[in-house]
């Protein structure tokens, strides 16, 4: 199935700002329809692509119309809408009224012979096997061949070369082949979640970061240099103390406390009290808070005094210490999260979120650009927002796929059903360059 100026055709369901489509084009596919409810993220979609893919889904895909036609790959990030759990059935009668249906309704009406869907990581987790067994199982019954484990992959996994990308950023990939005969075997998840780069992340010279120092709108403000300030002199005062303790220790064998550092849990050890119901991993934390606060009380007390700590919001009084060895937190990548501030180590980000969290990036004192969250995501560098607020574009880029993923396991699929794929879309076995691939030849290029 091939189109008029693609090797294959795909349609971008839930398209967001296009990375599927940047992806997919980049592998010689042709567009050939796309969807996306929000105004915004549709707008950018149009600068980029061409197109405008504003719309409903449930209004384009239900039981009187399907406003798509034949195509070879049908992708769509979906949202996770709840499955019901009343009744004992499953399958696509459980699904209505989510948007997994509507993604069904086209299925069953084209048959497209790749389908290639996009989750969240909890997808696969225990919280949401219902839901997962119900995706599967309905795919199986429209007669695709799709394993019932998930495939799990991130952007730090991949070598650069193959797009990978300093971030790490797990998420659930369902793809299957349309093959009736196979629909009820259980298959190998297409990749694993291991590491294929040898050598170690850094986002300085791997991204890379701007040189820039000033960006507009990425600055950080006083109260949060006043916030990061006071936990940086923390991290000297509990070292120094350290190292005083255990003179003939080298820095590099000091450690911070390696859990999260909560001062509303700071009490001498004899006052704490744990109130019944705690969950086990409250109560650990809340432990070692005490013991860590009843060893270094004085100190500890002065500090809280010097910086007006407990005048700090709640999420900026608590505290994740993720670098061990470095210096200093102005070295580190820094979070402000709901949960509190956490530092890591310059190598890689952790995934882009569709909330304000946007990374500081210490060596620079400013927050990751807008472009170099693009680039995390794999997006070329002409990509543009338009003039949207950068709050916008933070934000679908949180919600957005990494594009050198994508392609990583459309490819990994393709290598596993390539017999069947070769018949049924041999312009997409073409357009990776797996058309004349011989079967003692897949075990060099699977990874």
């Amino acid at each position: 199935m091939t189109g008029a100026h693609g090797e294959f055709t795909f349609v971008d369901l839930f398209a967001g700002i296009g990375g599927f489509a940047v992806a997919l084009k980049g592998l010689g596919g042709e567009c050939v329809g796309s969807v996306e409810v929000d105004r915004r993220a549709a707008a950018v979609y149009s600068l980029n692509h061409g197109v405008n893919p504003l719309g409903d889904i449930t209004e384009l895909a239900n039981e009187e119309v399907v406003a798509f036609g034949p195509h070879t790959v049908l992708t769509a990030g979906f949202p996770c809408q709840p499955f019901s759990k009343s009744g004992a059935q499953l399958g696509m009668d459980e699904a209505r009224g989510t948007l997994f249906w509507n993604i069904l309704k086209i299925v069953e009406a084209r048959r497209p012979p790749v389908l290639l869907l996009e989750n969240v990581r909890n997808l696969a987790g225990p919280r949401h096997r219902h839901e997962w067994e119900v995706i599967v199982k309905s795919l199986r019954e429209a007669g695709y061949h799709v394993s019932s484990r998930p495939a799990i992959f991130s952007p730090h996994l991949l070598p650069a070369e193959l797009g990978g990308r300093p971030q790490i950023r797990e998420r659930v990939f369902i793809t299957a082949t349309y093959w009736p005969e196979r629909s009820g075997q259980d298959p190998a998840p297409v990749v694993e979640n291991r590491m294929l780069r040898t050598d170690p992340w850094d986002l300085e010279l791997d991204l890379p970061l701007d040189s820039r120092r000033y960006i507009p709108g990425c600055e950080v403000s006083a109260e949060e240099t006043r916030w990061i300030d006071a936990w940086e002199n923390f991290r000297e005062l509990i070292v120094g103390r350290l190292m005083r303790a255990a003179p003939r220790a080298h820095l590099d064998e000091v450690r911070l406390p390696g859990f999260p550092v909560w001062i509303d849990a700071w009490v001498d050890e004899r006052d704490l009290v744990i109130p019944g119901g705690t969950p086990r991993w409250k109560e650990i934390i809340l432990r070692k808070n005490a013991a860590f606060y009843t060893m270094h009380r004085e100190a500890l007390d002065a500090w809280l005094a010097l910086h007006g700590v407990r005048s700090f919001p709640p999420s900026r009084r608590k505290f994740e210490w993720q670098a061990q060895q470095e210096s200093s937190l102005w070295n580190c990548a820094i979070q402000l999260r709901p949960s509190g501030i956490r530092a890591k180590r310059m190598t890689h980000l952790p995934a882009l979120v569709a909330i304000s969290q946007t990374p500081i990036l210490g060596p620079k004192r400013r927050r990751l650009s807008v472009a170099e969250a693009a680039a995390l995501q794999g997006l070329p560098l002409d990509f543009t927002f338009g003039s949207q607020p950068d709050s916008a574009s933070y934000k679908q880029l949180g919600n957005g796929v990494n594009v050198g993923v994508v392609q990583h396991v459309l490819r990994q699929h393709v290598l596993r059903d390539l017999d069947r794929i070769r018949l049924i879309a041999p312009g997409l076995a073409s357009a990776l360059g797996l058309a004349t691939v011989e079967p003692d030849v897949l075990d060099t290029v699977l990874v």
